[in-house]
C-alpha cells in the first residue's frame, strides 16, 4: 500500500468567512473600550507588589495611567498585532511587559476587534498560569496593556536550550500539568484559546509558567454541570446510567473567575444543598464537574500552521476541541523536540495533518503511557478525541498524569528556575526620552511589518 498521502483540497481565501461564526452557542460581540482602566486587584495576586506600585502610581498623581507614566526599556518581543516591551512604572522601581498596539495598522488589516478581543478576555482572567491585567490605555495613536513580565522567556527558547533539544519526560509532564489546568480554567470561562504552542507559554521568575497572547481567542458561552462519576478517585468514565444530575441538583450557569476555578460554579452556602442531596456517596462515587464549551461553533481559519487542527484546515467549523488537538501537539513537541506533521513547507505540513497518520521516532526514547496520550488527542475526528466531552477532567485521569497533586501543582518544584535579571543595567537610562503618542522606539517603526517569528513555521495566519 502506498504511503502517498490522498490529494486534500484546501479551503480558498476567498471561501473563508472574516469574523467567526457560531451556532448553538452565544459569542460576545462586547466592543466596550476606555481610554484608561487599571483592573481591580484580583485574588490568586492577593499581596502582589505590582499592584502596590500600581496603587500608588494612581494615587499620587490623582489621574488614570497613561504611557508618559512608564519608561520602556527594551523590546521583549513582536506578533501580529503588537511588540511587548519590557518597562518601568516611573517612580516605583516596579516592571511590567507592556503590549503596544498601532491603531491605525489594526484598523488597515480589520484586525481592532482582535485587539478587543484579547484586552477583554485578559480582564477576565484570575488563575496562577495566565496572564495578570494591571493596567489598560489608550492614547490617539495607539492601544497598551500593562502585564506581568516573565523574565524567563518562553518554553520554545527553554527547550531549545535543552540536550538533544527536548524536554525530559518529568519535566514535560510538568510544564504540560500546568498548561492543562490553564485550558480548563479557560474553558470554563467559554474561552477556546486556540493559539497552543511553545512561543505563547511564558517562564516566570520562580519557574512556572503562564500562558500568553489572547488575540486569536474566541469567547463563547458555557454550562457548567456535574455529572455523576463512577469512581470515588475520577478515573473512569461518566456512569451511562442518568449521569446528569436533574435540574434542581445541576449547576449550571455562566462564571467568573476566582482562584484555580471561576465563582458562582457552584452553590453559594445559603443554597447549597447537602451532600447526600447530591448523591455524593451513594456507590462510592463523587460528582464530577464539566464545563467544556461543546456546542461552539466557528468558522475563522486561525492558528499556526504545525498546530492547527484538522477540522480548521478542512473547513469544516471547529470548537473546544482544537485546544486539545494543539495541546497534543505541543506535548509531542515537548517531548521529542519537533512537531509531528512538520512538512518541506506550510503547505506540505498542513497536507501532512489531514492526510498523514500519526508517527513517533524512535529517538528520543518515550514512555508508552505518553505515547497512548499523545495518541487520544490528535485523533483527527474531534468527537473521537480524548477530553471532547469531559475536558480536561478525562486528560487528568490519564495515566501519563499519574501521581499529579492537581491542587498543590504551584507548589511543585520547577525543572528550570531562570537566571535573575539585573535591572540596575536600566538604571542609567532613565535620561531616555519619554514617549508619547506620536512617537515610539525605532524598533517598532522599523519592524512594524516584520513576521512574528524568525521561523516561518510558526507564522501565525487567518487564511490560508
Amino acid at each position: 500500500m502506498s504511503s502517498k498521502p490522498k490529494p486534500i483540497e484546501l479551503p480558498q481565501m476567498s471561501n473563508m468567512p472574516l469574523e467567526d461564526t457560531c451556532q448553538a452557542s452565544k459569542c460576545s460581540d462586547s466592543t466596550e473600550t476606555s481610554s484608561s482602566s487599571t483592573t481591580p486587584i484580583k485574588p490568586h495576586t492577593g499581596g502582589d507588589v505590582r499592584w502596590d506600585a500600581i496603587n500608588s502610581a494612581t494615587g499620587r498623581g490623582g489621574s488614570p495611567l497613561g504611557l508618559s507614566n512608564f519608561r520602556l526599556l527594551k523590546r521583549l518581543g513582536y506578533g501580529d498585532i503588537g511588540s511587548v516591551y519590557l518597562v518601568e512604572l516611573r517612580g516605583t522601581s516596579t516592571y511590567f511587559a507592556m503590549k503596544v498596539m498601532d491603531k491605525g495598522s489594526l484598523a488597515s488589516r480589520n484586525k481592532l476587534l482582535r485587539a478587543e478581543t484579547e484586552r477583554e478576555i485578559l480582564g477576565l482572567l484570575d488563575h496562577p498560569f495566565l496572564p495578570t491585567l494591571y493596567s489598560h490605555f489608550e492614547t490617539d495613536k495607539f492601544y497598551c496593556l500593562v502585564m506581568e513580565f516573565c523574565s524567563g522567556g518562553n518554553l520554545h527558547t527553554l527547550r531549545q536550550k535543552q540536550p538533544n533539544k527536548h524536554f525530559t519526560e518529568e519535566a514535560a509532564r510538568f510544564y504540560a500539568s500546568e498548561v492543562l489546568l490553564a485550558l480548563e480554567y479557560l474553558h470554563m470561562l467559554g474561552i477556546v484559546y486556540r493559539d497552543l504552542k511553545p512561543e505563547n507559554v511564558l517562564v516566570r521568575d520562580e519557574g512556572h509558567i503562564m500562558l500568553s497572547d489572547f488575540d486569536l481567542s474566541l469567547r463563547c458561552s458555557v454550562n457548567p454541570t456535574l455529572v455523576k462519576s463512577s469512581s470515588v478517585h475520577g478515573g473512569g468514565n461518566v456512569s451511562s446510567g442518568g449521569s446528569i444530575l436533574d435540574n434542581d441538583n445541576a449547576v449550571q450557569g455562566c462564571m467568573q473567575p476566582s482562584n484555580f476555578f471561576p465563582r458562582n460554579i457552584l452553590p453559594t452556602k445559603k443554597n447549597r444543598k447537602s451532600k447526600s442531596d447530591f448523591g455524593l456517596f451513594v456507590g462510592g462515587s463523587l460528582p464530577e464537574l464539566m464545563a467544556e464549551p461543546t456546542n461552539v461553533r466557528s468558522m475563522s481559519f486561525v492558528g499556526t500552521h504545525e498546530y492547527l487542527a484538522p477540522e480548521i484546515i478542512r473547513g469544516e467549523g471547529h470548537g473546544s476541541a482544537v485546544d486539545w488537538w494543539t495541546f497534543g501537539i505541543f506535548l509531542y513537541e515537548l517531548l521529542h523536540g519537533t512537531t509531528p506533521f512538520k512538512g518541506s513547507g506550510n503547505r506540505a505540513t498542513l497536507f501532512n495533518v489531514v492526510g498523514q497518520p500519526l508517527r513517533f521516532p524512535e529517538t528520543p526514547q518515550v514512555s508508552a503511557i505518553a505515547r497512548d496520550l499523545i495518541r487520544g488527542l490528535l485523533v483527527k475526528e474531534p468527537h473521537k478525541r480524548i477530553a471532547y466531552k469531559r475536558g480536561a477532567t478525562e486528560i487528568k485521569q490519564h495515566p501519563f498524569f499519574e501521581g499529579v497533586n492537581w491542587a498543590l501543582v504551584r507548589c511543585a518544584v520547577p525543572p528550570s528556575i531562570p537566571e535573575p535579571v539585573d535591572f540596575t543595567q536600566y538604571a542609567s537610562k532613565e535620561a531616555s526620552a519619554h514617549y508619547s503618542d506620536k512617537k515610539m522606539p525605532e524598533t517598532e517603526r522599523h519592524d512594524k511589518n516584520k513576521s512574528t517569528s524568525t521561523d516561518s513555521s510558526y507564522i501565525d495566519f487567518e487564511y490560508f
